[in-house]
This record gives C-alpha cells, sequence and structure tokens, in this order.
C-alpha cells in the first residue's frame, strides 16, 4: 500500500463536473492499493496517517497531527502510485491490487480514519477525476506499507 500525504489549505475531487469530495485545511490523501495488501495495512496506514506530526504548532515546529485538530482528510484511490517505469516507456500497473480487492480496502482505510472521529470526504473510486489542491508548505509524505 502507498500513500501519498499532501498538507494542505483546501482541496476538491470532481468527478462528470460535479464535486464529490471537498476540504479545506488538512490532507490530501492519495491511496493505491497493492497486490497482496490486507486489512491490516489499511489499519496500519490509517494510523501512520493520523497520528504523522506534520503541522505546525504554535511555535512553526511541525508538532501536531491531523488527530490533534487539523483539519479534514480528502481520499483518493489511486492505482498508478503503483506504476513499475523499470522497463520501456509505458509503465506497467501489474503490482496494483485487483479493482474489487482495492474498492473494499481503500473504504476499509478510510472508515478507519473516520472512526478516529475525522471528518473523510473521498473521491469515486474507479473514475476518471479532476483534482485539485493547494499545497501547505508544501508538504508532501509518501508512505509505503507492504503486505506484513
Amino acid at each position: 500500500m502507498r500513500a501519498v500525504l499532501q498538507r494542505v489549505t483546501s482541496a476538491q475531487v470532481v468527478v462528470n463536473k460535479k464535486t464529490v469530495g471537498q476540504i479545506d485545511h488538512g490532507l490530501l490523501i492519495l491511496l493505491g492499493i497493492a497486490e497482496g495488501d490486507t486489512r491490516n495495512e489499511a489499519e496500519w496506514l490509517a494510523n501512520k496517517t493520523s497520528e504523522l506530526r506534520i503541522f505546525e504548532d504554535e511555535n512553526a515546529k511541525m508538532n501536531l497531527s491531523l488527530l490533534d485538530g487539523n483539519g479534514s482528510a480528502l481520499v483518493v484511490s489511486q492505482f498508478t502510485l503503483l506504476a513499475d517505469c523499470q522497463k520501456g516507456r509505458r509503465p506497467a500497473f501489474t503490482k496494483a491490487a485487483d479493482p474489487e480487492i482495492a474498492k473494499m480496502l481503500y473504504e476499509h482505510f478510510s472508515e478507519q480514519l473516520r472512526s478516529k472521529g475525522l471528518r473523510v470526504e473521498q473521491g469515486t473510486f474507479g473514475a476518471d477525476m479532476k483534482v485539485s489542491l493547494t499545497n501547505d508548505g508544501p508538504v508532501t509524505i509518501v508512505i509505503d506499507r507492504g503486505p506484513s
């Protein structure tokens, strides 16, 4: 499982010219589900994401997490995060999970964030989405978690 966390002042996802998810201050989370990933990886990643201290405190130090009241999460599925670009000029996506499994784990990840009391918006799994954001910092973190 791979997540790209972007600290944002705003982010939104549009599908077919309709906004399906939107947040102000918080994290835009691009989530790629790999073959072999399970609920364990989704739970570990939700814990790590919600507790990661990447928001500034009153002294402008990154000491606060999303759980410390630093906004909402917008979770967007993105299988292209699993692209293998080692050979040739066209990325291979063979490491991405089957869409049925990926959707279930994407939903489980989002529910794990919600269970911590966070406001969570989502994109539309499998849709052609237009994602816009205002990156804050910029702060962008990549987290990988393989099957345990």
